[in-house]
């Protein structure tokens, strides 16, 4: 296969990724497996396991760029990754003993539909009122909607960071910023485990394919944290709703045009 071929598509995939990431706390595996798939004909096992791996940097550094700008909440974040960790487990459990079903765009339509509550109902949720909620209210929130969104994960293998960021900014009362930083934080070792058990499983995939979705991913995803994180509430909203919509609509024209 042509190198300019791969390079040009590895390049619009982290791109993509890595906005989403950085923007909105998505997992890079929405966007970087349908394009690796559909046109570098990568086996999808694979495509899975290299998004995963390009999300894993991707999330870190957008979750130093938010901690480091005191909007994160690692003690909450915590608790919501082992909720959501355990239980992806037992979801994947149950989807093994029922038949196979058609929610492969999930993720793709949850993308658009939360781009759009972005742009028409945007989170002005204030730091102070988010922190105005008792702690172990939250505490028990975090671990209610962990199971809820780690479970749906399991199942269905897709939309686990707009579950979270839905869940963190509409339930948990997050302000936007402290969401997506959390979200980012939570992607990083959910992230790291599906990789290494998909490299684990199924070998070692294409360096050359996988160094480039890495390197373009995490360069986004480091640019649009940056971004969000000097923006004021409303521009970040509009902004995050419009990268969302656009990789929303792109990720269903891949899916279901070609």
């Amino acid at each position: 296969m042509n190198l300019f071929y791969v390079v040009v598509i590895c390049f619009f995939a982290g791109m993509g990724a890595g906005l989403g990431t950085g923007f909105a706390g998505m997992s890079a595996a929405a966007v970087i497996t349908p394009m690796l798939v559909t046109f570098l004909h990568v086996p999808p096992y694979q495509a899975v396991g290299i998004a995963l791996a390009s999300d894993v940097l991707a999330s870190a550094v957008s979750a130093w760029t938010y901690g480091r700008n005191k909007n994160l909440d690692v003690k909450n974040g915590l608790v919501m990754m082992g909720t959501v960790l355990v239980f992806t487990l037992a979801g994947s459990w149950a989807s093994s003993l029922v038949p196979a079903g058609t929610m492969g765009s999930f993720s793709m339509f949850m993308t658009l539909l939360l781009g759009v509550k972005f742009l028409v109902r945007p989170v002005m949720t204030t730091r102070e009122a988010m922190e105005a909620v008792s702690p172990r209210r939250r505490l028990v929130q975090s671990v209610a909607w962990g199971a809820v969104i780690g479970f749906i994960c399991g199942f269905i293998g897709a939309g686990g960071g707009m579950m979270m960021l839905l869940v963190l900014t509409s339930v948990l009362g997050y302000e936007l910023k402290t969401a997506v930083g959390t979200s980012v934080f939570i992607m990083t070792f959910t992230a790291l485990t599906g990789a290494l058990s998909h490299f684990a499983i199924g070998g070692v995939a294409d360096w050359l394919v996988l160094g480039l979705c890495v390197a373009f991913t995490l360069l986004w995803a480091r640019i649009s944290a940056r971004f969000a994180n000097w923006s004021a509430p409303e521009v970040l909203n509009r902004a995050t709703g419009a990268v969302l919509v656009v990789l929303g609509a792109v990720m269903l024209g891949v899916n279901y045009l070609t």
